[in-house]
């Protein structure tokens, strides 16, 4: 038993360091089940994390904009949030720098879209100039990480 929690102990460490996650299941003679999982490189990315949030904030925002723009800009917006990220993970199984350099810069671009379309959702009074302010302070703290990540990219 004892070898048991030393070896759960273990993984737990590892999971804690972004090495492994541990999935605990109990079935009904109480064993432990454990799952391994990989963490790819772009989940350790802060700017990946960032943008997460940034999804998330988009969503309970554009929850708010009127029905008749569900399929107008409301969707634009998603799209573009969720285009930050997902470049930023498709470019990680790159070969090449280069490569991954090309995706760094689309995720950019998606990036000013994103600030684009608030920026019109502004104008539309979906979203008030003090939600804009949140939106373009955290889209700036985004933008220069991802300008840091490119020019790392291309450097290498």
């Amino acid at each position: 038993m004892r070898f048991i929690h030393l070896y759960v102990y273990t993984f737990i460490r590892l999971c804690v360091y972004g090495i492994i996650c541990i999935q605990k299941n109990y079935s009904k003679t109480n064993e432990l089940k454990i799952k391994f999982m990989f963490t790819y490189s772009f989940e350790k990315l802060e700017v990946w994390q960032n943008s997460r949030s940034l999804v998330k904030f988009i969503y309970q925002i554009t929850k708010n904009f009127p029905d008749e723009e569900k399929y107008g800009i409301t969707n634009q917006i998603r799209r573009a949030a969720i285009s930050v990220s997902s470049n930023l993970a498709e470019g990680s199984s790159r070969k090449t720098f280069k490569e991954q350099a090309r995706f760094t810069q689309i995720s950019f671009a998606s990036l000013l879209e994103l600030l684009n379309q608030l920026i019109l959702s502004n104008d539309l009074k979906y979203i008030t100039d003090d939600e804009l302010l949140k939106f373009r302070e955290t889209i700036e703290i985004i933008g220069n990480k991802l300008n840091a990540l490119h020019k790392s990219q291309i450097n290498k």
